[in-house]
This record gives structure tokens, sequence and C-alpha cells, in this order.
């Protein structure tokens, strides 16, 4: 076995043969053969001594001059008391943990998403079925993006969740206020979900304390004042789509909602019913209105309003129906009794003696009008279209009650006829 370096001549003309062979470089490192049964293949391997044990270890190099560098490597090593061997599988164990805090760190990166990113993205997984999407988005875009919309959502603290919420509260919307708290709460529960963030920055807020106390409307329109807006109305400059709306939600009681994604298709004036679809109606449940003499009246003056040959309540251009809370910002607008907003008579067109009144409160006064006059609770449930919340008797007690239906909405049309006709409006009689 040679004990001097070889040549290069000498290391190209190395052949394997029968058996393995360890030829000497010199200096502790050999060429290691092996034989031609076990594919002749040629490596490098240096001896060293270490703790006064003889030990072994295969180099990587694939080159002579490149073994003998790595050879010159190790033996610094070994001065300093360091074991190759070892110190080649830490250095494989450092890499592999190497690895995976950069991946780490890149997955981190990938989570520092602003809440604008957030908030398209639960819109996208979380609110897909949800009906008032639109509404929740342009709640988002006026009160909520522009303060926060720009932060990282990691980055996010109560005291900047609190300054929304306070900015709405100053506006004097405390309602609104609690309700963009709570969908916030959604959003951001819905990253904690998605490991986008460990805590949610809301999980502390009291909804009641934070913004306002849930408030139970028991508002109806007495009898009087039903007569008084039959007078109010037609000077309260409203649309006259708006004035129809009134009278049709007071004597259907269906939602505003409902009235206003209403299309022309939906009413069969010949049969006499307003079909509401599930995709309109709030529980996602399809409705049927029969039409009494006075709310086809209604819908009939209403067509002769509209410029769409789709939309009952068309935007502007007629590409789709207005805004679901058109209708309810125009009668809020004509009941602004606040002297800083009086800058006309409009201001208080629809102001009546018990107080400030919403659309909604027109289908709780329908409905109590059909109790005072005799309809039983179950009948007038079915035509508000409530969910039964009694689960034994949703699922037993299907009938749908269409005669009696009918016959309270009519009874209810013939009052509300009687009121106008006694105030000599031109209604049907």
């Amino acid at each position: 076995m040679a004990t001097n370096k070889l040549t290069a001549i000498e290391f190209k003309n190395l052949k394997a043969n029968e058996k393995d062979q360890l030829i000497s470089d010199g200096d502790s490192l050999f060429v290691s053969i092996r034989g031609k049964s076990n594919g002749g293949s040629k490596s490098f391997r240096m001896t060293y001594r270490l703790a006064d044990k003889k030990k072994w270890i295969t180099l990587k190099s694939k080159t002579l001059s490149d073994a003998r560098k790595e050879r010159d490597e190790y033996k610094e090593l070994i001065k300093q008391g360091i074991d190759p061997s070892i110190e080649r599988k830490l250095s494989i164990e450092r890499q592999r943990i190497s690895q995976l805090t950069e991946q780490a760190l890149l997955n981190k990166q990938q989570t520092l998403i602003n809440v604008s990113n957030l908030f398209d993205k639960w819109v996208d997984i979380d609110l897909i079925e949800r009906k008032d999407v639109l509404e929740i988005k342009r709640m988002f875009d006026k009160d909520v993006l522009p303060m926060i919309g720009n932060m990282i959502v990691a980055d996010v603290r109560k005291g900047h969740i609190t300054e929304v919420i306070d900015t709405l509260k100053k506006r004097r919307v405390p309602h609104l206020a609690r309700n963009i708290l709570k969908l916030m709460r959604q959003m951001f529960r819905f990253a904690v979900n998605r490991d986008i963030i460990e805590f949610d920055p809301t999980a502390n807020l009291s909804i009641t304390k934070t913004t306002t106390r849930p408030t139970e409307r028991d508002r109806t329109l007495s009898t009087s004042e039903i007569k008084q807006l039959t007078d109010q109305l037609p000077t309260a400059n409203l649309l006259k789509s708006t004035e129809c709306a009134i009278w049709i939600a007071l004597s259907t009681m269906c939602r505003i909602g409902e009235l206003s994604k209403a299309k022309l298709a939906d009413i069969d004036f010949e049969l006499r019913i307003w079909n509401i679809p599930e995709t309109n109606s709030k529980n996602s449940k399809a409705h049927t209105i029969y039409l009494s003499d006075f709310t086809y009246y209604q819908f009939k003056r209403l067509i002769s309003f509209t410029s769409s040959d789709t939309w009952l309540f068309p935007n502007r251009d007629n590409s789709n129906h207005v805004c679901e809370k058109s209708i309810t910002k125009q009668i809020g607008s004509r009941q602004s009794i606040n002297i800083l907003n009086n800058r006309s008579k409009e201001n208080l067109a629809l102001v009546l003696k018990g107080g400030k009144w919403t659309p909604h409160d027109l289908r709780r006064t329908g409905a109590t009008i059909m109790g005072d006059l005799g309809i039983s609770p179950d009948v007038i449930e079915k035509c508000l279209n409530h969910t039964e919340e009694n689960k034994v008797k949703r699922i037993y007690q299907r009938q749908k009650l269409e005669s009696e239906q009918l016959n309270a909405w009519n009874v209810l049309g013939e009052y509300l006829a009687a009121l106008h006709n006694e105030n000599n409006q031109d209604l049907p009689h």
C-alpha cells in the first residue's frame, strides 16, 4: 500500500479488481475501491484518532483534490477536539432546523395579511350564503376598513376596535356600532380558526358595555295615526312608489327588504297573489301573500309609477332593485325632529304623535290590527311567515291555513280601506 501522495495519473489508473482495496494517499486519506462484484466504485475515507480511539469517516468529496481539502478541514476540527463524524450529523440537523425555521417564518409572513385582505377572505368563505352580504360590505367599506383596513391583522388590538366603535357612537348610531362590533367579532374569530392570528382582539369586549343594550321595539301605529298618514303622505314629497310601499307593507305585513327586491313577475294579478321567493325571504322560506282589494289597488298604482320591466322598485339605471335601506331612509328623513336637521318642512312631514316609526313598525301594526279584528295568532304567524320556534310543532303542524290567511288579509285590507274612505281618499270600497 503506497504511503506517498498519489499523482493524478496514479489516481486515474486505479482500477477495481476482485477484492475491495484501500489505497493510501498519505496523511490519513485513503481511496476506497469496491471489488468488481460490488460495482467497483471509488470513494474517499479518512482515519483519525480522538480520545484514544481510532475512527473512520467516509468523505463526501468526489475528486482527489476535493477530498484532500475536506480531509484538511476535518483535521482542523480534530485539533479543536471536535469529532468530524458527529459534527457532520449535527450540521445536517442544523440545516434541517434552519429550513424548518425559514419555512415557519415564510408561513408567518404569509399570514401577515391586513384587515382588508382578511375581510375579503371572510366574505368569500363565510358570508357566501348570507343575503345581507352587500349591506355588510357597505358598512365595512364606510366605517371599518378606512380606519383599520391597512393594519396587519396580528397587530390589531382591543384599542383599535374600540376606536372604530367610539367613532360610531360619536355619530350617535349606537345600534350600528353594536352590529358592526358583532360582525368584527365574527371576522376575527374566523381569522383565529384559520390560524391567521392567535388571539381575537374583540374577545374581551362586552358588546352591551361597548355599544348599547339591544332594544326590542313595540311601536305600533294607532288608528288615528294611520288616518294621519293618509293626510300627510301626499304632501310629504316622497316618491310615489314609496307611498305605495308604505301601504303595501302595512296591508301585507311584509318585510321592507322583501318588497324592495320584488319583481313584476312575482305578482300574479289574475290570481291576486304575491309570491315572495325564498331568495328574497329573510328566513329563506318562500311565502305567498293573498292580495286584498286594498293591496291590489296599491300594487296597480305602483306599477304605473315604475320605469322598469323587471323591478317594482328599480334603481336609477333599472339594472337592479333599489337598496334595501332606501325606503327606510326616505321615511326616516321625514321624521328629523332634531332642530339642526330641520332645514325644510319635509323633515317633519311624517312625524306622528306616537313618536318615530319605521317600515318594520308597519309590519307589527298590521299584525296587531289582525289580532284586534279576531284573527287567530296561528294564522297571523303564517301571514308573517314566521318560523315556528317549537320544533315539534314545526315538524308535525305543517298546514298552510291558506283560506284562513286569505281571509285575514282581506279583513286587514277592508279595515285600512275604511280608514282611507273616512278621510275621503280615492280607494276602492
